[in-house]
């Protein structure tokens, strides 16, 4: 069943129920969010603003467009990927929060694009990004409706790269806060949460016992950083593709091997590109896999495994568990692709756990906030999160856990600001 409404086009209505009680229960681990939400609802700084936001349609997302819509804006919401809508939650936007929701969890490309150009339509004045296609689409498709927006937000890193791509040469139109670069979301989000997500990812989709098989992960990001932590803890026997030395020589410091893809590709069970680039596992390393190898994608685009060549070393696949297609080399072996390649950690799982993007999303909020009261004196560039807002993020996290800090007395700022002390 899928539901045209007029509050956007979803799924299956029905299961807006399920979607509820979801929602609920990741606002419990969310107290952060929370409290910026009780103020924001008393001051309504985005009264009369339109947001669109082109996010993973999860609980958590859910939480962040409640807290919006207290504060007073009107938003509409898109999926930022094919596979990482859920569909319940979708259906208790609509019903139960009155929002604009265009999303289908499997969606295909077009229906995907079309859902972007629907929530555009809504006029945004304000746009929130989880890899730059919306801005993108509006800077290209719907030049149209750029002058209403004043600022956006970006929540990736791939996205910020684009965006930064796009101020480069001229074409980003408006200021966008990079709220990936936030110490309070890449330290935390990327690392821990997308280090669990992934892993959640892989085993729900495939059931491996992940102890004793060789899980080869490119990149040593912060992403791949949280990955290769978690995978050594399931007791797997890690190797760390990368190109930069400073961060092939700290996987290395940290106990993991560090091997080109050329040669890691003989040795893995299991694969995991988080770089945010393309074709990191090609052709020539398909070749070499043994069979029975796993192949999944953490970063943002379901470019970074090159499919088309892995299709043209095949003689067919199908589908042996849902959302894992086998396919069948030309000379015998098997190579199992998760999630036609697009982001695991969303589309065999839940993402990130909403204790982590309560940090996250709370850097969204409050950039957006900040962005209302400053955009006008901004330029069309992309600024870091100012650094107040993320230590008070820092800040309001660490209370919620039950964790305080400690001050320095008067004495120690003294030593601290003068050259004299010390000798």
């Amino acid at each position: 069943m899928v539901a045209m409404t007029p509050k956007g086009h979803v799924a299956n209505p029905s299961l807006a129920e399920e979607g509820l009680r979801r929602i609920e229960w990741s606002e419990r681990e969310m107290p952060v969010l929370r409290q910026i939400k009780e103020r924001l609802a008393k001051e309504k700084p985005f009264r009369g603003r339109r947001m669109a936001a082109c996010l993973h349609v999860t609980t958590e997302t859910a939480n962040l467009m409640v807290t919006l819509k207290a504060g007073g804006a009107e938003v509409a919401l898109c999926a930022s990927n094919p596979l990482s809508t859920q569909d319940d939650v979708a259906a208790a936007r609509v019903r139960d929060y009155g929002m604009p929701v265009y999303a289908i969890k499997g969606e295909n490309n077009d229906v995907y694009y079309s859902h972007i150009s629907s929530t555009a339509d809504h006029k945004p004045q304000m746009t929130m990004d989880d890899g730059a296609d919306l801005v993108t689409m509006l800077l290209t498709k719907r030049t149209d409706l750029v002058s209403n927006v004043i600022a956006g937000t970006e929540e990736t890193t791939t996205g910020v790269i684009r965006l930064r791509a796009m101020a480069k040469d001229g074409t980003l139109k408006y200021p966008v806060i990079a709220v990936n670069d936030a110490q309070t979301k890449h330290f935390f989000d990327n690392r821990y949460g997308t280090g669990q997500s992934t892993l959640d990812g892989v085993i729900r989709a495939t059931n491996l016992l992940l102890a004793g098989l060789k899980v080869v992960i490119a990149g040593y990001g912060w992403c791949g950083r949280g990955v290769a932590m978690r995978a050594k803890g399931h007791g797997a026997d890690v190797i760390i593709t990368e190109i930069d030395s400073v961060k092939g020589i700290e996987a290395v410091m940290d106990g993991f091997r560090v091997l080109p893809m050329a040669d890691a590709a003989k040795e893995g069970d299991v694969f995991i590109t988080v770089t945010g680039n393309k074709n990191v596992i090609r052709g020539e390393h398909f070749e070499h896999m043994k069979s029975g190898a796993v192949i999944c994608n953490s970063g943002h685009f379901n470019v970074e495994i090159d499919i088309p060549a892995l299709e043209k070393l095949s003689s067919g696949k199908r589908e042996v568990r849902p959302l894992v297609d086998e396919y069948l080399l030309k000379d015998g072996r098997r190579i199992n692709l998760i999630a036609e390649g697009r982001l695991v950690n969303l589309a065999t799982a839940e993402g990130h756990p909403a204790s982590v993007m309560d940090m996250s999303f709370a850097n969204q909020a409050l950039s957006a906030e900040y962005l209302v009261k400053n955009a006008k004196n901004l330029k069309a560039q992309v600024y870091v999160v100012p650094e107040g807002l993320d230590k008070e993020i820092a800040r309001l996290k660490l209370e919620s856990m039950g964790h305080k800090l400690d001050k320095l007395t008067v004495e120690q700022e003294h030593y601290l600001a003068s050259w004299q002390e010390g000798t």
